[in-house]
């Protein structure tokens, strides 16, 4: 019986050994499918365009870029593919396109950054700003022949200021009608002098930091050339200053002496 084992163990031992040795037959290629061949992808082509995503600033600019302290500056920008923009110096975010009105009391760069996802873009506009006044051709204050008298000077001692209430610049019913008698008298001037320009000074109360009343005279000196702009006047005859709280037409701490210093004033340009 023994032996009877190990020649049945010999025996499969040989037939494995031959087994092995046999060749495995070729997997045949597969089918062809629809579309090409199974496994090959095909012609692939272009990948597919799926946009540009990308954001870009168009323009960014700050007009004017020089400026004594106290004027305003108007920022100007347009921007594709963005889904954010936003400014820093504390304006926070903004419109894809848009404008906004500055009063930097010093030398500042605003950065505009356009964002959409990861991607981003940036630019910069630099606006200089100046301690002492930016020169202007003075206009001469002389009379224009037609026998009444009437100066330059005189005409600007009869603007009417144009008042706000406290931490506004909203115009009032009685600020308007100030305001059409003041396009009234810039239009005489223009007649009398082709050359004169004004100024649209803002200016407001004590209450509240410096700084913050700054921004606030600009916001009203601003609103009350574009209200004029309404009426008639040329963009080019005016020009606007803001002196904050700096200077006051009267001291007394009364209702009436704030609402005599929360006004715009227009005087000519000297």
């Amino acid at each position: 019986m023994k032996r009877l084992g190990l020649s049945i163990g010999l025996a499969l031992m040989i037939v494995g050994a031959v087994a092995c040795k046999k060749k495995t037959p070729p997997i045949a290629p597969p089918g062809p499918v629809a579309g090409g061949i199974a496994g090959d992808p095909g012609p692939t082509g272009p990948a597919p365009i799926l946009g540009d995503r990308n954001p870009q600033i168009t323009s960014f600019t700050a007009e004017p870029a020089r400026v004594e302290r106290g004027q305003s500056v108007t920022l100007r920008w347009a921007t594709t593919n963005a889904t954010e923009v936003s400014l820093d110096q504390g304006l926070g975010v903004v419109a894809a396109t848009g404008t906004r009105q500055v009063s930097p009391t010093g030398t500042t760069t605003y950065v505009l950054l356009a964002r959409n996802g990861t991607n981003t873009d940036t630019r910069s506009a630099t606006v200089e700003v100046v301690n002492t006044p930016i020169p202007i051709p003075q206009a001469p204050k002389t009379t224009s022949g037609n026998g009444g008298g009437r100066t330059i000077a005189i005409i600007s001692g009869e603007m009417q200021d144009i008042l706000f209430d406290y931490d506004m610049a909203d115009m009032r019913d009685d600020a308007r009608r100030a305001l059409n008698a003041d396009a009234a008298l810039l239009k005489e001037a223009f007649a009398l002098d082709p050359r004169v320009t004004f100024v649209v000074e803002g200016h407001a109360d004590d209450r509240g930091s410096a700084e913050y009343n700054l921004g606030l005279a600009d916001r009203r000196a601003v609103v009350v050339r574009d209200q004029l702009g309404q009426l008639g006047i040329p963009a080019n005859r005016l020009r606007t200053i803001s002196y904050g709280e700096e200077m006051p037409v009267c001291r007394e701490q009364t209702d009436g002496c704030w609402q005599r210093n929360r006004r715009a004033h227009l005087t000519a340009a000297q």
